[in-house]
């Protein structure tokens, strides 16, 4: 009778597992991305290794009719490193440190390198990176392809840390792209998506690994913005900073943590510059996280800790290469049927008190499950034909844990949509690595150079090689018929 039971529950168990997980996004036979949203059979995916196998690839694709989308480590939401029935070209083995100039601070590598990859071959000359994601396990080639931003508050969006590039386009040819050499392709493909070649390696302009002192201040949300201005970006001895905002109820979006990491000049580097790994604590990490996503007292802990770890334990020495290693593996999630999504909003300062009201309340009205925002700085850069630092901005990066149904996503559609919105409203933008929610005429209006962008897309890419879901949701109509047909 017993061995009946246990058989019978072994079998239920089966059955629900099967359910379970019999859903689209995971279909092991599908291509897609962090997302999950849109599985899709892709013809192959094919592993970067050296420029001729490269450039035999563009011609044969080329030659076949068929499509090419260039991928890192696939961190990117909205559909822009894979299509349906065409050529995925994983970067991620092309990833080579090529030569480190000391003297000039700067280092190229191939374009499937990590941060890591560069933070180990430039930490031991005490060289450091401009600017880069908060996280390090992402290519550069990907991190340039979206023009990325981070902690660093004096040095911009990725774009101007890039010297030059070399990009292999749609006719096979092998272009040095600089603010000099082809320099018209230069604002095209750094945030760019890849939609106009393969970027095969990058030179970028490095700074100095410094000593730095993190500090964390607990203060009112309404009192972060005069904080900001008049003691963070008014003290130049303060080269990183982000911001988190409380959504635990008793706090919600009442409460704000600034991190600040400022430099301690009379401290040797080299008693700090080891790097360190940010990963110690990842078991617990997870679950406080998983609280997070399912209960209302899972946030109100987690806004806890973070007060109590980040204030109460201030004054931390680190090296800056270690400041910008964020730990990341406690956020991992890959559960059936729902995933972790994110949004970032950008708005200029006098906006943000006004917007982040009008945030608060949508997420309320629409019962969103918003796990966490952060507060980032950029300042005004419109090198990028889709720059989205269209003045000095407050960037706020939100983390939603939806479902995947399609009337989950529909929800959430819809309150991004009311989101983006007020970020017009408020003189804002949106950033364009994550999922397409807004309408073509929320892009239309939050990046107006939207159409001399996709007619430069038409003139070096005439036949629709380079093409991933992101073109196809914003892209030119003339030029996806042409591909198509």
């Amino acid at each position: 009778m017993k061995k009946t039971i246990v058989l019978l529950l072994l079998v239920g168990l089966c059955v629900f597992q099967y359910i379970r997980t019999s859903i689209p996004d995971q279909d092991p036979y599908t291509m897609t991305d962090y997302s999950r949203l849109h599985p899709v059979k892709v013809e192959r995916v094919v592993e970067g290794k050296e420029e001729e196998q490269l450039i035999s690839l563009v011609k044969d694709a080329k030659g076949k009719g068929l499509t090419l989308s260039i991928a890192g480590q696939r961190h990117s939401q909205g559909g822009h490193t894979y299509y349906k029935d065409g050529i995925v070209v994983d970067m991620t083995s092309y990833n080579k440190i090529i030569t480190v100039d000391q003297a000039a601070k700067q280092i190229t590598v191939q374009a499937g390198a990590t941060w890591e990859d560069v933070q180990k071959a430039i930490n031991r000359y005490g060289l450091s990176v401009r600017t880069m994601q908060s996280l390090n396990p992402f290519t550069i080639g990907g991190s340039i392809s979206i023009n990325a931003h981070g902690r660093d508050i004096r040095n911009g969006s990725l774009i101007s840390s890039v010297d030059s590039f070399r990009l292999l386009t749609a006719d096979a040819v092998i272009k040095n792209v600089s603010r000099t050499e082809n320099a018209e392709l230069f604002p095209l493909a750094l945030g760019g998506y890849g939609l106009f070649g393969i970027i095969l390696d990058v030179t970028l302009n490095l700074t100095e690994d410094e000593v730095y002192r993190e500090s964390t201040v607990l203060m009112d949300l309404s009192e972060y913005v005069g904080y900001f201005r008049d003691e963070v970006l008014a003290n130049p001895d303060i080269k990183l900073h982000i911001g988190r905002i409380s959504v635990a109820k008793d706090s919600y979006f009442t409460e704000a943590l600034a991190k600040n990491y400022t430099v301690e000049r009379s401290l040797s580097l080299s008693k700090y510059n080891k790097l360190e790994s940010n990963e110690k604590w990842v078991a617990p990490g997870k679950l406080l996280f998983n609280l997070n996503r399912s209960t209302e007292w899972g946030k109100k802990l987690q806004w806890n800790l973070q007060t109590y770890f980040f204030v109460e334990q201030s004054d931390k020495i680190m090296s800056r290469n270690n400041a910008m290693r964020a730990a990341y593996e406690f956020m991992d999630y890959s559960q059936p049927g729902a995933n972790d999504q994110l949004q970032e909003y950008f708005v200029p300062l006098d906006q943000f008190d006004s917007f982040a009201q009008r945030l608060s309340e949508i997420v309320k009205e629409d019962k969103l499950n918003l796990l966490n925002v952060t507060i980032r700085y950029v300042s005004k850069d419109e090198e990028a034909s889709l720059s989205y630092a269209k003045d000095d901005m407050l960037a706020l990066v939100c983390l939603f844990n939806a479902p995947l149904s399609e009337k989950g996503q529909l929800k959430m559609k819809e309150s991004v949509q009311r989101i983006i919105d007020e970020v017009i409203a408020h003189d804002g933008s949106y950033y364009l690595p994550y999922i397409a929610y807004p309408t073509v005429e929320q892009f239309h209006s939050v990046y107006p150079n939207y159409k001399t962008f996709f007619e430069q897309k038409r003139k070096y890419d005439e036949d629709g090689l380079f093409m991933n879901y992101f073109y196809e949701n914003y892209g030119s109509e003339p030029l996806r018929e042409e591909a198509a047909t």
